[in-house]
Parts: structure tokens; C-alpha cells; sequence
């Protein structure tokens, strides 16, 4: 019998809708059924779900407040199922901090919440200065600056290995 998987999804600019949709897509060609819901329109019941995957960005350093209030709320659905978490950031592009172990947004994620997926794991996101409104465009150029990162306000780069994606689709379909 095949998994019914939820993905359920925290985006700012659309990074993690579009690795969530790669998901779907690696599930669907092994014979998956997956639904796919943002965080502010999800009112399903976790449990008609065999596994649910949680994928939430960063901005300006943390997650999206939802969804700390869903595993908080959802906490005893979401240990009654195989459950997966994966975390979106732009520090997740150096080698050093690109794991759920090195990642300090991840690391601190977890030790502000109870929940313990069955998996994690962390993606390295889309820096596009042009999608930025003013003010984010001159924090995340601090920020970058600040990390030796990309600073020209033309630059549009995807950090995201879509390859280790479709890893984790793997090992979510192996749960």
C-alpha cells in the first residue's frame, strides 16, 4: 500500500514551495499520494496522513512564527506519524553549515521546540535581491556582507542542490 503524505510548507519568496513541489513531484514518480498545503490553509487531520513533511524558510534568522504554534499545537499528531523537517536558508550555502548537526538556525530551532522528526534536513535557498522590498533588500545585503556573501543588489543566485532534494524525497519515500 502506498504512504499518504502531507507536505506542509512555510515560503517568504517562494524558495520552499519550490523545493516542496520537487518533493511532491521525486514522491509521485515512486507511487506516492501527497498533498500539498501552506501552513495558513492547512486544517487537516495530521493522523489521515502515514508521514508529514514540515518545510519552513528562515528570515532574518528564524522561522516563521505558524510554525512553531503548528508543532505546538499538532504535537501529539505529529508524533503519531513518521514526520519529516526541513529548513530553507541562505547560511545552508556554505559547506560547513549545511547539514541539520551545523546549521545554527536548525540547531537553535530545535532546541526552542519539543517535536523530534523522524527526519531533518536543511537546503540552501534563493538569494534575489530584485524580489526584495527596499528594506529586506539593504538587511540581507548586511547580512551577506556581514557572511562574505553576494552583496551586488543585481545578483539572483540559487544555492538550492537540487540533487540532495531529491535525496531526502528518497528517504522520505523509505520511511
Amino acid at each position: 500500500m502506498n504512504a499518504k503524505i502531507g507536505i506542509v510548507y512555510s515560503t517568504v519568496d517562494g524558495q520552499t514551495l519550490k523545493i516542496c513541489n520537487k518533493l511532491r513531484e521525486v514522491l509521485q514518480q515512486n507511487n506516492q499520494q501527497v498533498d500539498l498545503i501552506s501552513i495558513d490553509d492547512f486544517n487537516e487531520d495530521i493522523t489521515k496522513y502515514d508521514k508529514l513533511v514540515l518545510g519552513a524558510s528562515i528570515r532574518y534568522g528564524v522561522h516563521n512564527d505558524k510554525v512553531i504554534e503548528f508543532i505546538k499545537t499538532n504535537k501529539t499528531a505529529l508524533d503519531s506519524v513518521k514526520t519529516a523537517f526541513f529548513s530553507v536558508n541562505l547560511v545552508a550555502r556554505k559547506p560547513e553549515k549545511n547539514t541539520p548537526e551545523t546549521n545554527p538556525y536548525v540547531v537553535k530551532f530545535f532546541k526552542t521546540i519539543e517535536w523530534k522528526p523522524t527526519i531533518v534536513e536543511v537546503f540552501a535557498g534563493k538569494l534575489d535581491y530584485k524580489k526584495y522590498s527596499f528594506f529586506d533588500r539593504k538587511m540581507i545585503q548586511l547580512i551577506m556582507w556581514m557572511t562574505k556573501g553576494p552583496t551586488n543588489t543585481e545578483a539572483e543566485i540559487e544555492y538550492t542542490n537540487w540533487e540532495k532534494v531529491s535525496d531526502f524525497a528518497l528517504a522520505l519515500n523509505k520511511l
